[in-house]
């Protein structure tokens, strides 16, 4: 079998950023699906994220994503990495790391602000919704904030 392109990345010297994963392409339509590696820690040297702050990440994240006028109609998924280093961005088109680091401190931003009851967090709506964690998903969406995305350069845009 072939090694996939995300086992290819050495994750020794792998810093947080926003990364492209992959492109591909539906050769039918030739419309272009982009993966976004949104790398929150640094792996193996660093701990993981729990997956309650993790859970909490994905319920905001995806939340904010799909009400997002300019990005909703091209968000395909938003989720977290089974490592718990980062989470996962995926959306229809063509796009360079520069072209949704806008969209990424935004995310954050609300991820960090946000108060109240966590989107899709009740029994009905969830399979696990009683794994949660805002206090630290708040936390580390501002580590990811101050310490990445407010001060990225090109060395955590490209692998």
């Amino acid at each position: 079998m072939d090694k996939i392109a995300s086992f290819t990345i050495n994750h020794l010297v792998l810093e947080p950023g926003v990364y492209v994963s992959r492109k591909d392409q539906d050769h039918a339509t030739q419309a272009i699906v982009t993966t976004f590696d949104l790398r929150m820690t640094a792996p193996n040297r660093e701990p993981v994220m729990n997956t309650a702050e993790l859970h909490t990440i994905e319920h905001l994240g995806a939340t904010f994503l799909r009400n997002d006028e300019q990005w909703s109609s091209r968000v395909v998924y938003f989720g977290p990495m089974g490592c718990r280093t980062g989470c996962y961005l995926v959306v229809f088109g063509d796009y360079n790391s520069r072209d949704v680091l806008d969209l990424v401190i935004r995310m954050f931003e609300f991820i960090r602000d946000f108060e109240g009851s966590i989107p899709g967090a009740a029994p009905e709506e969830c399979g696990n919704y009683l794994d949660q964690n805002l206090d630290m998903a708040h936390w580390l969406a501002k580590r990811y904030l101050d310490n990445t995305l407010y001060i990225i350069d090109e060395s955590h845009l490209v692998y």
